[in-house]
């Protein structure tokens, strides 16, 4: 077992929760907060804000999946509960929702680009932190952005996650294929969303390995 350090700021401490599944504490950045609803259901808060107690377990599909099929939900919260078998789902359809929502906030904020040659250029600038391409993207386009972006003076992570059609709804535009998501706090608290919910899906598809490869 991994050995815990104690925190060292009081701000620090105030991050740390303990995970029910592996009995250490972590910083709750890395952890979803679960609360017993009145009807004894245990219920996502991937916001933080609900009432009650915070069960804290850790942002992936198997920790939660295990928290649930092992009764860790009763025993932390020392009564007896029930645990949803759609639970890791729940989990990431608000995660999802929560990373859509922050790319919404981020365009109201003028941090998000969007357009092949506006993508390109904010590259070719190093200020970007993520490029968002659409998961649905075509090969041809997708090879090209790959490339601007290994050309990058500041290489930026990568996302697919979600579709054209997602992407617009979050965007307020129709069909948004590449998208740039400029650094800044907003950013790095989108990041941390983003995190959480790589434990639950991959940041991009699969076959896209073999483009992200070419291009390496």
């Amino acid at each position: 077992m991994t050995e815990v350090q104690a925190p060292k700021t009081h701000a620090e401490a105030s991050r740390q929760r303990k995970d029910i599944v592996l009995g250490e504490a972590a910083d709750e950045a890395c952890l979803v907060r679960f609360v017993v609803g009145p009807d004894g259901v245990v219920v996502p808060d991937v916001a933080r804000k609900l009432p009650g107690r915070g069960l804290w377990v850790g942002a992936s599909r198997e920790a939660v999946t295990t928290a649930a099929k092992k009764g860790l939900f009763s025993r932390a919260a020392k009564t007896k509960v029930t645990a949803p078998a759609d639970l890791a789902d729940q989990v990431e359809r608000l995660l999802a929702k929560r990373v859509l929502d922050g790319l919404g906030l981020a365009r109201r904020g003028g941090t998000i680009i969007s357009g092949f040659e506006k993508v390109v250029a904010a590259l070719k600038s190093g200020k970007t932190a993520w490029l968002i391409e659409a998961s649905d993207s075509a090969d041809d386009g997708r090879r090209k952005i790959l490339s601007a972006v290994h050309k990058a003076p500041n290489s930026p992570r990568i996302f697919g996650m979600f579709t054209s059609d997602e992407l617009g709804l979050a965007l307020g535009g129709e069909n948004v294929i590449h998208t740039a998501l400029l650094a800044g706090r907003g950013t790095d608290r989108w990041t941390l969303d983003v995190e959480r919910l790589s434990g639950f899906r991959p940041l991009m598809p699969p076959s896209w390995l073999a483009s992200w490869r070419e291009e390496s």
